[in-house]
């Protein structure tokens, strides 16, 4: 018996694993890479995430402005405007999403 496409396993298997230390560590992602187009379609009725902020009526021109907006009021509009419960949910989907991509899956 012949077993073939074993290199091509292997290749895949280290690309994954330098991807893998890439990731290792704190790293700042831009909310448009943890929340693609595609990403923003499936899960709401917005094609980006500063869509989906323009719309809250929150002000948001800065990191910090998002960071002051308050966690029951946000919760309750991602969940009004999206297929998530509350951010939490929805910013752990994007990280899961955004960190298979990044490993090749």
């Amino acid at each position: 018996m012949k077993i073939t496409g074993l290199d091509k396993l292997q290749r895949q298997l280290k690309q994954m694993g330098r991807a893998a230390r890439n990731l290792h560590g704190t790293h700042e992602v831009q909310m448009s890479e943890l929340f693609p187009l595609a990403f923003m379609r499936k899960h709401s009725r917005y094609s980006s995430f500063d869509a989906l902020l323009d719309a809250s009526g929150f002000t948001v021109n800065t990191k910090e402005d998002f960071e002051a907006i308050p966690d029951d009021e946000f919760d309750a509009y991602i969940r009004s405007v999206t297929n998530f419960r509350d951010w939490q949910s929805m910013l752990t989907a994007g990280t899961e999403a955004y960190v298979a991509k990044k490993l090749g899956f």
